[in-house]
């Protein structure tokens, strides 16, 4: 088991940066195998951590973004909306490039993202579909997809 949380660190530093793979698979460390063995879901403490896609990426749940969040230096796969986008994004719908206040410079399209409330807070998680150059200059369009949102307090 050992050797394959290892295996799942590399993946993680190699996808998110160094680092990534410590704070997203430290603790008591759940991994639900497909029907062939292969990896498929990561839990910890109760939580989805991340999803292993077939493509060999991980999708992040709302479990994995806090460890992220907490674990990487801001900016870093991070955007950035205001109130009032909030509580849409936190319901699970996407984010539009006309709300990003701020955004990671190095945000691809398909990056894995955290969405942050700019007081901070955590409030989805989700895959970015434009760069972060395109969401800073786009007045319409979709930013981000978002996957599983953080319910209000």
């Amino acid at each position: 088991m050992s050797r394959d949380i290892d295996a799942l660190r590399t993946i993680a530093d190699y996808q998110f940066g160094s680092g990534a793979g410590t704070a997203l698979f430290d603790g008591d460390i759940v991994v639900q195998r497909t029907s062939s063995g292969r990896p498929q879901q990561i839990l910890a403490d109760g939580d989805r951590v991340v999803s292993y896609g077939t493509d060999g990426r991980f999708t992040l749940g709302i479990g994995g973004g806090r460890r992220l969040q907490a674990a990487l230096d801001s900016p870093a796969y991070r955007v950035v909306v205001g109130d009032d986008s909030e509580p849409f994004v936190r319901d699970e719908k996407n984010v539009f490039a006309k709300f990003v206040h701020d955004v990671d410079p190095a945000v691809r399209p398909g990056d894995e993202v955290l969405i942050e409330h700019y007081d901070g807070h955590l409030i989805a998680v989700g895959r970015a579909e434009l760069s972060a150059d395109a969401m800073a200059d786009f007045d319409t369009g979709m930013a981000v997809q978002v996957r599983e949102g953080v319910p209000a307090e």
